[in-house]
């Protein structure tokens, strides 16, 4: 097993509770480690039986860019299960999804959440 790790992938969109977030929107930052099963593309070096990052980021991007979700939660999953649904050599995702202005009546860099799919 290897991982790949994406780190900070930046995002406008539109997601939370309340309707000013839809609204106005934000930015929202996006980590993935993927654990990937190599079966023989590290030995071939080969980009078709591994994990193609540029693919992966269009992946993450559709979802977080795409429908309004009240929960990040709920974010993160959808982007893990899309991405081990796109590639089957993923056996683990762990998304993790920062949100720099979420509304809190106090001083933050942001909230986070991360999941781990499958569990």
């Amino acid at each position: 097993m290897y991982v790949i790790r994406m780190k900070n992938c930046a995002f406008f969109a539109r997601h939370g509770v309340l309707d000013e977030e839809e609204t106005l929107g934000q930015r929202f930052y996006v980590d993935a480690a993927l654990t990937v099963d190599p079966g023989r593309a590290l030995v071939d070096d080969s980009i078709e039986d591994t994990v193609n990052y540029g693919i992966a980021f269009a992946v993450i991007e559709k979802i977080i860019t795409g429908e309004r979700r009240f929960l990040i939660e709920a974010l993160a999953l959808e982007v893990a299960r899309a991405l081990t649904a796109r590639f089957p050599q993923i056996k683990k995702a762990e998304i993790t999804v920062r949100k720099p202005n979420a509304p809190v009546p106090g001083v933050l860099d942001h909230v986070e959440v991360t999941v781990v799919w499958p569990e």
